[in-house]
């Protein structure tokens, strides 16, 4: 049997042109993911792309061929679909998307897959190794990843030299809060899954990195597992970036422990400096932490902030923009980050914006965190286009670079370089993230623009 797994690219990146020799981020896990459960006894010869690094051959030699998709990229997986079936392939779609869209997805493929693939994906590759191929298979009601014999990602499939880093790990999925925003509850709930942390540490340790990236969405969702996991890491000597919520605050000793375990930057999600805001988000428990606070704390402790915060809530007006990014500065944020509310399918966000005949257009390519595709409340989507791009261009000017910088007594090379990244993002926003621009034809220039921020921007999460 052969296997070809592939990520599709959204339309921004696909109009690089294949300018660039390795991608500008870190590896994904999915596809090693998939690749590593495909089991043994098929003999499988197994062949992954990624059409951010290399650009998907024009003939592809496999009898199945597996595309994950998140919402942005599901106009190019289907086109992917179309010419794979075209041609006798079987082709099985799955991811972010598919989870949230199973009807629309299925078809435009011979089966879908729904939810965590951990049990379903090798059932389905054992059913088409017999002629016994379903249309779909799901989730199993008692998923669990608490598996200790559970196969590491078969980060060999790659070539390392196309990533800034290959040594993205995972120890837990989804979370336990219900932001109406947020696709993880409304694609696969609440419960927090959780690997064995001895598995995690193994994973690690087989790899043989010190400076690592976990894309869990919320590391301290169960403090109890989280403990454990940090003390485990901390005669490990590695130096590692995180994502977490405000409510580490709450957990001084907690915190301290994720210090001394090596963390080196968390990625929070501070959302608004409006607390209306917060409430129309369903994250009031933003609201339990003084934001400066736990910046300072963090900063304390030797942990860069980068803090992201989404403009188009239904109590944001046209001030919050400023607002923001005088936040930012005050409180010394390393690298903020901005976005336009996305009413991504699926999620309740969606469903009350669909409801209310507030969602101007279901083309996914545009559901990207930056393309205004709803009708915000408290302003017209003229303003939240324009705030957004001027609130990047204000929080990285040459003076508030040094200001941010200064407050956080950040003075390390890698921060001023992944600003300067980000400066240069902010200053040719307008070139490629309008509603009206062909993104599809993005001009070289432009693509070399958001080249550098991204690299210069994971440089310093990567080292």
């Amino acid at each position: 049997m052969k296997i070809a797994l592939i990520s599709p690219k959204g339309p921004l990146y696909r109009a690089r042109g294949g300018i660039f020799k390795k991608s500008l981020r870190y590896q994904p896990l999915t596809l090693t993911t998939l690749a590593a459960l495909v089991p043994p006894e098929l003999n499988a010869q197994i062949a992954v792309y990624d059409e951010g690094v290399q650009p998907i051959p024009d003939a592809i030699d496999a009898d199945l061929i597996g595309l994950t998709v998140i919402t942005g990229t599901a106009g190019r997986a289907y086109e992917l679909a179309a010419r794979f079936r075209a041609e006798g392939k079987t082709v099985v779609l799955g991811g972010p998307h598919v989870t949230l869209m199973p009807q629309e997805a299925a078809q435009h493929a011979d089966v879908i897959c729904v939810g965590y693939a951990e049990d379903s994906w090798p059932t389905l590759l054992r059913d088409f190794s017999c002629g016994a191929l379903k249309p779909a298979y799901h989730q199993s009601p008692d998923f669990s990843l608490d598996r200790p014999d559970m196969p590491y990602a078969r980060r060999d499939l790659f070539d390392s030299g196309q990533f800034l880093t290959q040594a993205v790990f995972e120890a837990t999925r989804s979370c336990v809060h219900d932001c109406e925003f947020c696709v993880a509850p409304a694609a696969w709930g609440r419960q927090q899954y959780q690997k064995p942390v001895d598995w995690v540490i193994n994973d690690i340790r087989q790899f043989g990195q010190k400076k690592l990236i976990f894309v869990d969405l919320n590391l301290i969702s169960d403090r109890v597992y989280a403990r454990e996991l940090f003390t485990k890491l901390v005669p490990l000597n590695v130096e590692w970036f995180g994502l977490s919520t405000v409510l580490l605050a709450h957990d001084p000793e907690l915190m301290e422990l994720v210090a001394r375990s090596g963390c080196k930057g968390l990625l929070l999600g501070l959302e608004t400096v409006t607390p209306e805001s917060l409430r129309d988000a369903k994250k009031r428990f933003n609201g339990s932490v003084g934001f400066k606070q736990v910046i300072g704390d963090l900063h304390h402790l030797g942990i860069s902030i980068q803090g992201c915060f989404v403009f188009g809530l239904d109590h944001d007006t046209p001030d919050v923009f400023d607002a923001t990014v005088e936040f930012a500065l005050d409180a010394g944020v390393d690298l903020p980050r901005f976005a336009v509310l996305t009413p991504f399918p699926g999620t309740p966000l969606h469903t009350r914006l669909d409801s209310e005949g507030r969602i101007l257009t279901k083309d996914w390519e545009l559901y990207d965190g930056q393309h205004v595709v709803f009708q915000p409340r408290a302003m017209t989507v003229q303003e939240l286009a324009e705030g957004h791009e001027r609130a990047w261009k204000k929080v990285y000017q040459w003076s508030s670079i040094a200001k941010r910088l200064w407050v956080a007594r950040n003075f390390q090379p890698l921060a001023l370089t992944a600003n300067l990244g980000y400066r240069f993002y902010a200053h040719n926003l307008h070139r490629f993230y309008t509603c009206d621009w062909p993104i599809q034809a993005l001009p070289p220039r432009v693509s070399r623009a958001i080249a550098f921020a991204e690299e210069s921007a994971n440089r310093a999460i990567c080292g």
